[in-house]
């Protein structure tokens, strides 16, 4: 692999990704419906969209995140077997990705072969960077792999689109808020991408009923091992 490629390679899923290997910033693009009334003690408890996830150790994890945004905005988790002033439900998944593919000029694959060419007037550089004497010289040929019209570097990675969605119900039935946080990443592990994609929907919560917004935030901190 020429040294293109490799920063190629390692370049173009972090410049284009939200999520990747190393510590970089999240982006979600998040959207949201709202009436809520104003935080004053109402009780909530969380469940699952998705009734296979109900009762889960992976979704318990996540549901404690979004009680804990809620009850920081000013809202009470319900007690276990209570009754609740407004249910919260939420759902998340990623797809199985996406190939994409990058193309750059000028590769070093293609074998050595300098071809002659025409010049491009006197000694000197021509006009498209060969050099050239007079009328006719050594210049560029089609199989010279040090000219830019060598061979592509191609190179493919894998995008993963991810989305999680909230509503919250009032106990009579009323809609309450409609949210929903999609991002890409290189990655497709919902551990990382969930409480990510939780902190993004809750940035400035509840939000401007009706927008659709870019919401950036930094990478979380992580655990230190005991």
């Amino acid at each position: 692999m020429t040294i293109k490629r490799l920063l190629l390679s390692i370049a173009a899923p972090i410049a284009l990704l939200g999520v990747s290997g190393c510590a970089t910033n999240f982006q979600a693009n998040v959207s949201r419906f709202q009436r809520l009334p104003a935080p004053q003690g109402q009780t909530f408890r969380v469940e699952a969209a998705d009734a296979h996830n109900s009762g889960g150790l992976e979704f318990a994890t996540y549901a404690q995140e979004v009680a804990a945004h809620l009850t920081q905005v000013g809202y009470r988790e319900a007690a276990p077997g209570g009754t609740a002033d407004m249910i919260v439900q939420v759902g998340y998944g990623v797809d199985h990705g996406q190939q994409k593919v990058t193309t750059t000029p000028g590769g070093f694959n293609c074998g050595f072969g300098a071809g002659w060419g025409p010049g491009w007037g006197g000694p000197g550089w021509g006009r498209w960077g060969g050099w050239g004497w007079g009328g006719r010289g050594w210049g560029y040929g089609w199989g010279d792999p040090f000219g830019p019209w060598g061979c592509p570097d191609v190179e493919s990675y894998t995008i993963y689109s991810s989305y999680l969605g909230m509503t919250i119900t009032r106990s009579d039935g009323a809609r309450l808020f409609e949210g929903r946080a999609r991002a890409h990443s290189a990655t497709d592990d919902l551990t990382q991408l969930v409480p990510n994609l939780i902190d993004a929907m809750f940035t400035g919560f509840p939000g401007n009923s009706g927008q659709d917004i870019r919401i950036t935030i930094p990478p979380r901190q992580k655990p230190k091992a005991s």
